[in-house]
């Protein structure tokens, strides 16, 4: 299918995206936006941030609309935090979004190097807000208190899909585990903003956005992106549809009507587009 004008994007050339790309480099750092392919890269690069990839570039997990590769993941990095710390010093960030691949070959999920960086965050750049962007941890109730104890400013688990693509697009996933994630983590008693965000354009109907849309409202989820899935490669899940940006405000005023703190609906938005305006 052709894209339609409004979700062109020119190509990232400048100064600022050649000096963070080369400063993810030279510290061994990966970003989702580069894995993922994400059409905001330049955008953000070019505003001198980033999402944080940790825990490697190898996922465990291989969801049929993602770009992340899969596979047999290396082993942890434990110095990975420290020059997670260095870069956003480096970038001067006050607002930080640290995601990772799904590592379902670790005990807890990668639980605890989600809480170091957290905690080093807080430590090393006072002031400094951590929004976490984690996987579904299996479901380990003790691996998602480790995340909220260290103190997030927001939690993010995203579903990315309607119930009735889940387990096609999401077969190692789960979709009632997944909402249990964010009913806990909106249950914890902790000042933790609970978010969580979804694509369309993948075949689902009318009912399935809005059926999504109140499941994550009856689980007191407090913010949520709705952007426009475009396909990586042949080889991934088709685009079905390309919905207008009329279409996407008439979704957040439905979210919104059900109770949503914040939602950022558009064509282009990802999980962390714009993140620190929206918390």
């Amino acid at each position: 299918m052709r894209k339609p004008d409004w979700l062109k994007v020119p190509l990232p050339n400048s100064r600022e995206f050649i000096e963070v790309q080369g400063l993810l480099g030279r510290l061994g750092l990966h970003s989702v936006c580069q894995e993922a392919r994400c059409p905001n890269i330049g955008e953000c690069f070019r505003s001198g941030t980033a999402t944080f990839l940790i825990l490697g570039s190898l996922c465990t997990r291989n969801c049929r609309y993602c770009n992340v590769r899969h596979g047999q993941p290396e082993p942890v990095d434990e110095s990975e935090p420290e020059r997670l710390a260095e870069a956003v010093k480096a970038l001067g960030l006050n607002y930080v979004v640290i995601t990772s691949v799904t590592r379902d070959d670790l005990p807890d999920g990668g639980a605890r190097m989600f809480a170091r960086c957290i905690e080093l965050l807080h430590r090393e750049v006072p002031g400094c807000r951590v929004e976490v962007l984690i996987p579904d941890l299996r479901g380990d109730r003790e691996a998602l208190e480790k995340i909220l104890e260290a103190r997030p400013h927001v939690l993010n688990h995203n579903v990315e899909v309607t119930r009735e693509l889940f387990a096609d697009l999401r077969p190692s996933g789960d979709y009632a585990r997944s909402l249990d994630l964010l009913r806990r983590a909106s249950g914890s008693g902790l000042p933790v903003i609970t978010k969580s965000g979804f694509m369309i354009g993948l075949g689902e109907t009318r009912a399935g956005i809005l059926a999504l849309l109140d499941d994550l409202a009856a689980v007191s989820c407090a913010s949520l992106t709705i952007g426009q899935y475009l396909q990586p490669s042949l080889r991934h899940w088709p685009v079905t549809k390309f919905y207008s940006p009329g279409e996407f405000e008439e979704f957040r005023r439905e979210a919104l009507q059900r109770g949503f703190r914040t939602v950022v609906s558009g064509p282009l938005v990802r999980s962390s587009y714009h993140a620190a305006e929206h918390a």
